[in-house]
């Protein structure tokens, strides 16, 4: 019941919300074609072993679920909005999934409380635009993520 209202909600919070930002207009089979390893191929790989369609105007929040290899089950996905309000995102779809979920899922609370940590820990990611890095290697970005010293530069 959760997982269905989670699927409705993000896709009503993409035409409301998301209604001047652009579908990337890359397919599962696109993503596919990009090198082993690369923030593209490892979110094809994610839509395959996930029996996932790409949903326009959201492919950003399925590159956060590689990027802090986050898992898809609903209290995963709130436990996403929690490592991103960590991270420093502040949404009201975002405050929403973390109120609705932590009344509906107390017993998750410490789970909750480690991806809000872990987001504080993270270099601010949550803002990028990751369309243009997509042959970037993915655990190339990680490393950088989980390093205060090194300057992520979405320019080279």
């Amino acid at each position: 019941m959760m997982l269905h209202l989670y699927n409705w909600s993000s896709k009503v919070y993409a035409n409301i919300f998301k209604w001047n930002k652009k579908s990337w207009g890359i397919s599962k089979a696109d993503f596919m074609s990009y090198p082993v390893g690369s923030i593209g191929h490892n979110l094809g790989l994610f839509y395959e072993n996930k029996g996932f369609d790409v949903m326009p105007k959201l492919e950003n929040h399925d590159v956060f679920h590689i990027l802090t290899e986050t898992g898809t089950e609903i209290q995963d996905e709130i436990a996403m909005q929690f490592l991103l309000l960590g991270n420093g995102k502040i949404s009201l779809y975002l405050m929403g999934m973390i109120f609705i979920g932590g009344i509906l899922f107390p017993e998750h609370f410490d789970y909750y409380k480690r991806h809000f940590q872990k987001g504080r820990s993270l270099q601010s990611f949550h803002h990028l635009e990751f369309k243009e890095i997509l042959h970037w290697q993915l655990t190339e970005l990680q490393i950088a993520l989980y390093s205060k010293n090194i300057q992520i530069n979405l320019n080279s």
